[in-house]
């Protein structure tokens, strides 16, 4: 179905695996010019990102402070909250970078520093995501890191997807 809604990876990998972290990295095509798909990406968080992927199971949660020092964010009930990632860089329409750690990386005491770039090309955009993830994990993270390059690719494809619909779909 994805291959009908948005162009295919451009390229999805584990760029390193070492005994203190690893590297991944997704690249994906769109028709979409880059500040919209970086609206998308940090506007619109709650209609692409995966349910599955949030604590409090429901995508609507998630939100983005989009600033420098502001974060990807979820809330969760009885005004609980969990900071995933920290805007350490923005450059809007171009570039956001972001320090943390995603999901179930987080009790296991893992950091990471994540980049989004969004490229003009012929056809849209180029969409560039890479998570470097460091830290101490007993038994390596040889086992982890084609996981969180999944869930990370899976990501990125799911925001394709929503910006080839929002593309076929003219807004109310």
């Amino acid at each position: 179905m994805l291959a009908t809604l948005a162009a295919p990876p451009l390229g999805a990998e584990v760029r390193s695996v070492s005994a203190h972290g690893f590297e991944v990295g997704h690249r994906i095509e769109t028709a979409a010019a880059p500040e919209a798909v970086f609206q998308a990406a940090t506007g619109d968080i709650a209609r692409w990102w995966d349910t599955d992927h949030s604590w409090s199971g429901e995508a609507t949660n998630l939100y983005f402070d989009v600033r420098p020092g502001g974060c990807f964010c979820e809330r969760l009930p009885d005004a609980g909250g969990v900071e995933y990632l920290r805007i350490v860089y923005l450059a809007p329409g171009r570039e956001i970078r972001m320090q943390g750690a995603l999901g179930p990386l987080q009790p296991m005491g893992l950091q990471g520093t994540m980049t989004w770039q969004f490229e003009p090309s012929a056809s849209g955009s180029v969409v560039t995501w890479r998570y470097m993830v460091h830290g101490h994990l007993p038994g390596g993270f040889e086992a982890l890191a084609p996981s969180v390059g999944g869930v990370i690719e899976a990501q990125l494809n799911r925001l394709g997807a929503y910006l080839q619909a929002s593309r076929a779909t003219p807004p109310d």
